[in-house]
């Protein structure tokens, strides 16, 4: 494996790190959500739901699907399912 391969493999772990982003990422897997139900389902603020969607957007872990006023969201990385599977 190369530099750059563990290079995005660090940045991949370091962004599903964080217990809201792995809540999100299980949220994600298990429903397909869109943003209201997983502010809903984690009692927290839209900004704060957005904010971590970002991040996990800009790595390419999640993709957004709009439909009518709603985006919802569904896991991009195979690698982050397959992650998600061992800690359940």
């Amino acid at each position: 494996m190369n530099e750059s391969r563990y290079e995005e493999h660090a940045r991949l772990m370091k962004a599903i790190a964080h217990p809201t982003r792995l809540h999100l990422l299980e949220l994600i897997r298990d429903n397909s959500p869109c943003v209201r139900s997983m502010e809903e389902a984690l009692d927290i603020a839209q900004p704060t739901v957005s904010q971590h969607l970002s991040i996990l957007r800009n790595l390419d872990i999640v993709e957004s699907e709009r439909n009518g006023h709603k985006v919802c969201y569904k896991i991009k990385n195979k690698t982050v399912l397959k992650l998600l599977d061992t800690i359940k």
